[in-house]
């Protein structure tokens, strides 16, 4: 039976005149792929990426909606999350009150430091712990909150809001979406209420984060370049967190949009980030007034990055340790956040792959699972990448390609 997306595909195809064959070439596809898609065959997002490129249309244009597929092997998660779920989504009842567990009652001092130890956990990639201390810490907010009056009760909401945003931010990382979404949208809503107005743009990175992850390319568009317009600075006198953020606004819409096959959009985005990331001149980082890590070096990455999602591998591996990638830049511009290092590292291995350098792209992998071993398991282009390798190696596989494989669970 034919897919809506196999439908799709043979339509701008017959409307704009191309056969398979010409569409393959267009797309720097092979044929066989393009077949396989409108026969009813599943693709990755970057394959759409490149047929859109192909037939000269978005990439939405290509999603059509279907019936959901089973959900395999995530059964676990159900409840390794269940107390985080239960924090952040208690039951409600005819009551005015949800039925939530009690929190226990904190100093905002203690509060405060519990946020920022949690944040510094999630870097240090410690994902178990960031998950145990989180439900907690949401309720301990909450009841802080409902005890205090006036000005400090103001502080404790907003602390909430803060503690929200990182459930948010976990939550999106370890791909819980539905979660991520209440976390970010309660969390933007809190901070708004509260008058702190750069933490719920914050926040709205955050959602456009999710929204990327998601595929949802338009919306990630729009609501990033409707707040960035909303919260322009004053270049000359704008604060680093204000000016962090706006920038990594205009890196949302560049992700979006190159993913959406709109690349006068991302040029322009690209542009505008890099105003922001000059004016910085310096890698900044402080969760609540910037999501991640935002500065020259930071904005260099996501240009490489889009040389990889438009398959120019060697363009790749030019710009991947030149100019502001360069270890002197980093040394006096400062090192970008390890997720984002690793997503960059990870264009380089792909690239690898693609050029038949099996040890090299290997070789990046390896340093990846040394330094960030329970992030790169998270990553789906990992696996992609690992999947591609195995597929066209012709020689027998190495004991560090098979562990790899097995740490990564690709079969």
């Amino acid at each position: 039976m034919s897919s809506g997306l196999a439908d799709s595909v043979r339509k701008y195809r017959r409307a704009v005149g191309l056969s398979q064959e010409s569409l393959a070439l267009e797309s720097g596809l092979s044929v066989g792929v393009v077949r396989k898609v409108e026969q009813g065959g599943d693709a990755r997002v970057e394959t759409l990426h490149a047929l859109a490129r192909g037939l000269g249309v978005t990439t939405s244009a290509l999603f059509a909606t279907e019936a959901a597929i089973p959900i395999v092997g995530d059964e676990a998660n159900r409840r390794y999350l269940l107390e985080l779920r239960k924090a952040l989504m208690p039951p409600v009842g005819l009551g005015t009150s949800p039925l939530a567990e009690p929190g226990e009652a904190n100093e905002l001092s203690v509060l405060r430091r519990d946020i920022a130890d949690t944040h510094a956990l999630f870097h240090a990639d410690r994902y178990g712990s960031v998950a145990r201390r989180l439900p907690g810490l949401l309720r301990s907010a909450e009841a802080t909150a409902s005890l205090l009056e006036g000005e400090e009760r103001r502080q404790a909401a907003t602390i909430r809001a803060h503690a929200l945003l990182m459930a948010g931010k976990y939550l999106t990382q370890v791909r819980q979406y539905d979660m991520a979404y209440y976390a970010l949208a309660e969390g933007i809503r809190l901070a708004r209420e509260n008058g702190e107005r750069l933490m719920a743009t914050t926040g709205i990175v955050g959602m456009c984060w999710l929204l990327l992850r998601q595929d949802r390319f338009d919306e990630c568009e729009q609501l990033a370049a409707a707040t960035a317009a909303e919260m322009e600075p004053r270049v000359s006198n704008a604060s680093v967190g204000h000016l962090s953020v706006w920038g990594e606004l205009w890196l949302r819409v560049a992700s979006a949009s190159i993913r959406n096959n709109r690349p006068d959009v991302t040029r322009e985005a690209r542009r505008m980030a890099g105003t922001a990331a000059i004016a910085l001149d310096k890698e900044y980082m402080a969760f609540g007034e910037s999501w991640g890590q935002f500065g020259p070096v930071t904005a260099e990455l996501k240009v490489v990055e889009d040389l990889s999602l438009m398959g120019d591998a060697s363009a790749v591996l030019r710009h991947s340790d030149d100019g502001l990638l360069s270890q002197r830049a980093i040394n006096q511009y400062g090192k970008p956040s390890p997720p984002n290092w690793g997503r960059h590292r990870l264009d380089v291995a792909k690239a690898h792959v693609t050029l038949g350098s099996h040890q090299d792209a290997m070789s990046e992998l390896k340093q990846l699972r040394h330094s960030s071993g329970t992030w790169i398991k998270h990553q789906p282009m990992a696996r992609y990448i690992m999947s591609d390798l195995l597929a066209t190696r012709k020689r027998t596989l190495t004991a560090d390609m098979r562990d790899m494989a097995d740490h990564l669970g690709v079969r």
